[in-house]
């Protein structure tokens, strides 16, 4: 029974999609022939197997802006991908568009986020620049096409080609642009189809990380105080507005209902505005199907022209008072000292590395393959991880602490 005939026999395709959307029944299947489920499609068996993956659990000690441990209500790196994948699945449905695959690309997109978010990025790319580099998005293709290890056959979560698209181009095509370490490999066995737009499910994926961390650093911002509702209005338009909005409908309100209740507001302007303007688009473009989204020569999903204006405002407002706030900086410097020393001892002295880690390493004198391993193994560290593994190795104390 082919792919089609078993997609149809379970009938797939129940709820009504638009021309344009990702059929499951016409998806162009998996690098490793599998047979699929009589229950699931191919796109929720992708999301499902992201969720199960070990990369995916990690996320909750993972940074979002405040490192975990400095408390328990700000948003993580799983916090975060749950509320894309909500969100992506609102936009997915509005839109006439596969939702489960929209979610598996929002699940997926962060999971190659090193300890410590941009800050351990940054110091793993000034790490890997003469070992091939260090991207997350490549690391997140790395991590489901080689790096789990969960099946007897092959490595990777072997996921479906419209879902590994989107992870590689959910930001726009990539033609044109030097590719990255895994993406180059990838190709080379499965043709990703770089120099076109990806479906509308992925650019989904895309705003809705854009509405979700603009709205929740806001929140996470307001709440360790760094700066207050009145210092935002005055800075982003669409913010004032709201405040005034909300303080009209509800003038009792204070402390953390005020807080929510504005947030709340930011999601739902968001999520309207990028409703109606991809519909806009959508309507001029008149995508008769899947290949006329990925020729169009433009993006089908964002946000208006005034709404990107008030998006550019917050983020040039956030940038000074939270992303580089004092707190943060310290953070930074902390980061970039525990990852750079873990990555230079493991470069000189790889059998320090776990076992397992060991035994992924070249056995002659192959540099850049071994700082691939070590970046592999530092990036899927969370970052109490890192922290203890920088205190077992250089903390003086470390067998009064964790022997």
């Amino acid at each position: 029974m082919t792919q089609a005939e078993q997609n149809n026999d379970y009938n797939y395709c129940a709820l009504p999609l638009a021309a344009y959307a990702c059929r499951p029944d016409m998806s162009k299947g998996r690098l490793k022939a599998e047979p699929e489920s009589a229950v699931r499609t191919i796109f929720q068996r992708d999301r499902d197997r992201v969720i199960h993956s070990s990369a995916f659990r990690r996320l909750k000690h993972k940074t979002q802006v405040f490192v975990s441990h400095e408390g328990d209500h700000f948003r993580t790196r799983l916090t975060h991908t749950l509320e894309v994948a909500q969100i992506a699945r609102t936009l997915a449905r509005a839109l006439l568009v596969n939702e489960d695959l929209a979610e598996a690309v929002a699940l997926a997109h962060d999971l190659g986020h090193p300890p410590f978010a941009h800050m351990g990025e940054d110091k793993l790319v000034e790490c890997m620049r003469d070992f091939g580099g260090f991207e997350h998005n490549d690391q997140s293709l790395r991590i489901v096409t080689a790096l789990e290890e969960r099946y007897p056959e092959w490595n990777g979560l072997n996921l479906s080609w419209e879902t590994l698209e989107g992870i590689v181009k959910h930001n726009g095509p990539l033609q044109n642009k030097p590719l990255p370490h895994t993406l180059t490999l990838v190709q080379k066995d499965w043709d990703l189809r770089l120099d076109t737009w990806p479906t509308v499910e992925a650019q989904v994926a895309a705003i809705a990380d854009d509405i979700a961390y603009n709205s929740h650093d806001i929140e996470d911002g307001l709440f360790e105080g760094l700066f207050t509702l009145d210092d935002i209005a005055a800075a982003v338009p669409l913010l004032k507005n709201i405040l005034n909005d909300r303080r009209t409908r509800w003038p009792d309100l204070t402390g953390s209902r005020r807080i929510h209740d504005v947030v709340r507001e930011i999601y739902g302007r968001l999520v309207t505005d990028v409703l109606e303007e991809s519909r806009a688009r959508l309507k001029t473009v008149n995508p008769k199907s899947l290949e006329d989204v990925r020729k169009c020569g433009l993006c089908l999903v964002g946000f208006s022209k005034p709404m990107a204006e008030n998006v550019k405002a917050l983020r040039a407002f956030l940038m000074p008072r939270m992303y580089h706030h004092y707190t943060v900086r310290r953070m930074r410097a902390k980061a970039e000292r525990i990852l750079g020393d873990l990555f230079k001892q493991f470069m000189d002295d790889p059998v320090s590395m776990p076992d397992e880690w060991q035994a992924r390493l070249p056995k002659i004198g192959d540099t850049v393959t071994r700082a691939r391993t070590v970046a592999d193994y530092i990036s899927g560290m969370t970052d109490r991880m890192a922290i203890v593994e920088h205190e077992r190795i250089f903390g003086l104390y470390d067998t009064l602490k964790y022997g």
